[in-house]
């Protein structure tokens, strides 16, 4: 019976996040990853701190040289923050999924836009469980947010048998000081209260990994005002 409650709530949290990111979070976040001047002094520090993310991605990936032959899987790709970068790198090909059929849809849009290469670019709205396939490279940037330390473990372990090589995850960690600032409400401010936010402690995060024959190979802290993310990149 408590499973079976476990299942029906962690069913009830995923609905939420995917109704919010198909309605007014869409609208707040598309606003928040992209040039937009309406955005307020907290969002405008988001985005900062998120591209910090997708930059030291980038240059991660950068440093092993051409892509032309690598596949990626952008799991919660957003509106095409990681994925477009990916594909003006030259990737060989890139699946980007997210919940909200939204959001993929904007990015999709942005891609065309841009003038890319579509043959190489495939966007998708599942939830990461959801997502099968084999790639060279996984990448799953401020997505944990939503998940509670055990299913964000399980998360992990379901991307690991994704990835052929490299897993490259990114989550607000859990400490006392960001316990506290969250419990005053000062991290994660605004509408984004509509879903709940999720610290997480990096221990087990990385047994997670571990345990599927993944190690770690680097971490990074990015942060900005309202902004806080513990990157790490795991390989077989």
């Amino acid at each position: 019976m408590a499973s079976d409650q476990l299942l029906t709530q962690k069913q009830l949290e995923k609905e939420k996040v995917k109704g919010y990111f198909e309605t007014t979070g869409f609208d707040r976040w598309n606003r928040i990853y992209s040039k937009s001047n309406e955005v307020n002094k907290v969002q405008r520090n988001i985005r900062i701190g998120h591209q910090k993310t997708v930059d030291e991605v980038v240059s991660w990936i950068q440093e092993g040289g051409a892509v032309s032959d690598v596949s990626f899987l952008d799991a919660g790709c957003g509106v095409g923050s990681l994925s477009l970068p990916l594909a003006i790198m030259g990737a060989g090909f890139v699946y980007a999924s997210d919940i909200s059929a939204t959001m993929a849809r904007e990015a999709e849009r942005r891609a065309r836009e841009a003038g890319l290469d579509m043959g190489k670019l495939k966007f998708s709205a599942n939830d990461l469980e959801s997502i099968s396939g084999s790639f060279h490279t996984v990448c799953c940037l401020d997505v944990f947010i939503h998940y509670p330390q055990p299913a964000a473990e399980e998360m992990v372990k379901h991307l690991c048998k994704l990835t052929e090589k490299r897993l490259i995850v990114s989550f607000a960690p859990y400490t006392p000081f960001l316990a506290v600032l969250k419990g005053i409400g000062q991290l994660f401010p605004g509408p984004s209260k509509t879903t709940r936010a999720y610290t997480l402690k990096e221990a087990g995060i990385v047994k997670a990994a571990e345990e599927c024959g993944l190690r770690v190979v680097r971490r990074s802290l990015n942060r900005a005002p309202f902004y806080f993310s513990r990157l790490i990149e795991f390989c077989k």
